[in-house]
């Protein structure tokens, strides 16, 4: 099996970690793999903000889950399964030795006057920033490190850019933990192959 296969098939969502730091030359060269994804126009729409000092991450972590057991309140949830669940996010977050913020911005995306085609250039740029998570998972792996992909700041973009003092033009997409790994999660089923694939036309498969 090529190497970039193996990556690929034997990547998994780790969430606890060691508590061994990740080396700044290692840090890069995943980030660099992310900012080798296809984008857009060749726009590049990602920013990443690294975060590795423990206050800015408990920060962060509580104040994505105040805004979380607010929405759970909403939800009709119990407070007691509201505090579990902030807790466990706050742990999550907190424990995990880097995070890195993944945020678009669109400033270098194409501008148009039609509301139609905003919405496409936009959703071009999230598809954009997409690739550049995916390349960093799978370098991470690559590197003997673990990841786990969190859309949490979806929820909470304009509290996610007030802690890390963001400006309003970049909007945060994912929080993505990244340690080595102090677990080894089991692959997670997949659906068949057959079951996704169509011949020229929907209603036609192999």
């Amino acid at each position: 099996m090529s190497s970039v296969y193996k990556v690929i098939e034997t990547r998994r969502s780790v969430r606890k970690y060691q508590s061994r730091n990740i080396s700044h030359k290692i840090l890069w060269r995943i980030l660099n793999a992310a900012r080798w994804a296809p984008s857009a126009h060749n726009a590049q729409p990602w920013r990443f903000i690294i975060i590795k000092d423990s206050s800015v991450k408990r920060k962060l972590a509580e104040a994505m889950a105040r805004e979380w057991n607010k929405d759970l309140s909403r939800d009709v949830i119990s407070p007691q399964i509201r505090e579990r669940l902030t807790k466990s996010s706050v742990k999550q977050f907190t424990s995990a030795p880097v995070l890195v913020v993944v945020s678009l911005t669109i400033e270098e995306m194409d501008k148009y006057t039609d509301e139609k085609r905003r919405k496409v250039e936009y959703v071009m740029a999230i598809q954009s920033v997409s690739a550049a998570i995916q390349n960093l998972l799978l370098a991470a792996h690559a590197e003997g490190l673990g990841a786990c992909w969190f859309c949490a700041p979806l929820f909470c973009p304009k509290t996610t850019r007030e802690v890390l003092e963001a400006p309003e033009s970049v909007e945060p997409q994912a929080v993505i933990t990244l340690g080595y790994p102090a677990e080894k999660p089991e692959a997670p089923l997949r659906k068949p192959i057959e079951s996704m694939i169509f011949q020229n036309l929907w209603v036609h498969r192999e």
